[in-house]
């Protein structure tokens, strides 16, 4: 009665949270309740027995992959307002795609069915002498590899992309030019005033040039 009273409970905040990360306007908001989620997963995990699932999930996505979404997000000086300025633009294609996917969606759930066999697999824990993180990599690295290898492809590519879309040059950053730094000569960098006790900060430009020309 306690599992299935926390299993509903965090599930709900789970659920909340999704909902919070995607409606929230303020970005460092939205990467809060995206932590507070990957915690709530780690705690269904806990309760499905896959502890070794959870505790990756906190120190992974919580420890690193989140407060870097954080870092950037509060760090880096992103013109939000610039990347907003294309939705009116792509919004028919976006809800084109979010049409498609709430169709399948729809069809995946109404031809949904628990495996014949799948209610009986609870009754057969994981063995004495293999423990849960031993029976995950033999899944993982030997039935599907070749899906675990295309997951970190499509992860590589999304990286760059977003790199990519991030990435603008700057008109205010400053830029160093080496060769021009090393073709000044001293009479452009160095100006030689002869000016009178006491009067030589207030002496005018005018007066300046001359005493440098002479």
């Amino acid at each position: 009665m306690i599992q299935n009273l926390a299993f509903y409970l965090f599930s709900f905040f789970l659920l909340a949270s999704a909902v919070m990360v995607v409606t929230s306007r303020n970005p460092v908001h939205a990467v809060l309740f995206l932590i507070l989620g990957f915690v709530n997963a780690a705690v269904l995990f806990l309760l499905a027995g896959a502890e070794f699932l959870a505790f990756v999930l906190v120190i992974v996505y919580v420890g690193a992959v989140a407060v870097l979404f954080l870092f950037v997000v509060m760090m880096l000086d992103v013109d939000f307002a610039a990347l907003h300025e294309g939705f009116q633009r792509y919004a028919p294609v976006g809800a084109l795609v979010a049409l498609i996917m709430f169709a399948e969606l729809a069809f995946i759930a109404g031809t949904w069915a628990i495996a014949p066999a799948g209610s009986a697999d609870r009754l057969f824990p994981t063995p004495d002498n293999v423990s849960n993180t031993v029976a995950l990599g033999q899944l993982i690295y030997t039935s599907y590899l070749p899906l675990f290898q295309l997951s970190g492809v499509i992860l590589l590519v999304a990286m760059i992309g977003a790199i990519v879309l991030t990435h603008r040059d700057r008109k205010r950053s400053l830029h160093q030019n080496i060769s021009k730094q090393h073709a000044r000569t001293p009479a452009q960098t160095l100006a030689m005033v002869r000016a009178p006790l006491g009067v030589g900060a207030a002496l005018p430009e005018r007066q300046r040039e001359e005493e440098t020309h002479r």
